[in-house]
């Protein structure tokens, strides 16, 4: 099969023909159809990831075909159209029969922990527990951009922030969590404030549903335009890139009580950022991390896109060609796409 693979960290992606991949007796080969470019891809090109043994094929965003079935799955078969949460969970830790598949004990990432999705083929481990099929009305390209970005966005605002209508949610960062948040908290009823140092991103965030643009770059204060615009602080805020400085923001800007959310990955000498530990106790604030979604909490996702409530789809920016993710891929640090793109051609 056609392939996308790195050889050492931060070196050249070239496409080469490689061996195709056999499923486990638990497991499932898919024919990929569309896989999503994402910044964790770059993370791990970069070797942020402890997991990735190389040579590398990087993806975890994807949706395709059920080529090859092990012999012990039982909920699927060959020509399912699926997709799957970025964990994958074993099914039988602590944590998996809790329902908590998403911080799965022994848990396998396509893409980091084995060859992932830049491929015609990928091997997924586990398919009963960590496979959901798709419906007809949400095509490949579309639920490739949902097994990261969009899952994480959807249970860090639903389930760990409980987000609600009229509360001010702040969202720090613009990219694909951030733009995808900003579309869920907007469909919750929410106020949503877009916090980005790109003013062609936060034009398309109003697009998609924030009420109130900052541009960071622009604002000596970022906390106090929060609580500006907010009459005192954020009910939820996220952190959706990942940086000493928008995490601390996101905490500092909140009201009484509320909570911040970390979904941007801490890397590098941002992994022990300061926070106002003071403001913490004294508010009662909570800060929550949040870490994708099960596999078996995407129906009520689903049926949120299927009945338009949801638009995931205005997220995509392009489609584009598994050769031309060689070169997208290291530029993605750059933040010059306003939307995602989906490979959709091998």
């Amino acid at each position: 099969m056609k392939a996308a693979v790195f050889e050492k960290f931060q070196g050249p992606i070239t496409v080469q023909n490689v061996k195709d991949p056999i499923p486990k007796n638990d497991g499932v080969v898919i024919k990929v159809s569309a896989t999503g470019l994402c910044r964790s891809d770059w993370h791990g090109w970069m070797g942020h990831d402890s997991d990735i043994d190389l040579p590398h094929v990087p993806g975890h965003e994807l949706a395709g075909t059920i080529e090859t079935v092990g012999k012990d799955v039982k909920n699927f078969k060959v020509g399912d159209r699926v997709t799957v949460p970025f964990v994958c969970g074993c099914g039988i830790c602590g944590q998996c029969i809790s329902g908590n598949h998403q911080v799965c004990d022994t848990q396998s990432q396509p893409g980091f922990t084995h060859w992932g999705s830049f491929a015609e083929y990928v091997a997924l481990d586990y398919a009963d527990t960590n496979l959901v099929k798709l419906p007809n009305e949400i095509d490949n390209v579309t639920a490739a951009t949902l097994g990261c970005r969009f899952i994480t966005s959807y249970r860090a605002i639903v389930a760990q922030g409980e987000v609600a209508g009229g509360q001010y949610v702040v969202i720090h960062g613009c990219g694909g969590v951030g733009l995808s948040a900003i579309m869920i908290a907007n469909a919750l009823g929410a106020q949503v404030i877009a916090v980005d140092i790109n003013e062609d991103t936060l034009n398309f965030a109003k697009e998609i549903g924030a009420v109130e643009t900052i541009n960071a770059s622009n604002h000596p204060s970022v906390v106090e335009e929060i609580k500006s615009i907010t009459n005192g602080g954020a009910h939820v805020s996220m952190d959706a890139l990942g940086s000493a400085t928008t995490c601390f923001n996101s905490i500092s800007g909140l009201r009484k009580r509320g909570k911040h959310i970390q979904v941007g990955l801490m890397t590098g000498d941002h992994q022990n950022a300061k926070v106002p530990m003071v403001k913490i106790l004294a508010d009662e604030l909570e800060v929550i991390g949040s870490h994708g979604m099960q596999a078996f909490k995407y129906p009520e996702m689903l049926e949120m896109i299927k009945n338009r409530k949801l638009h995931p789809e205005k997220l995509i920016e392009r489609t584009i060609s598994l050769e031309e993710a060689t070169t997208e891929l290291p530029r993605m640090n750059a933040f010059k796409n306003r939307g995602v793109l989906v490979i959709d051609s091998f």
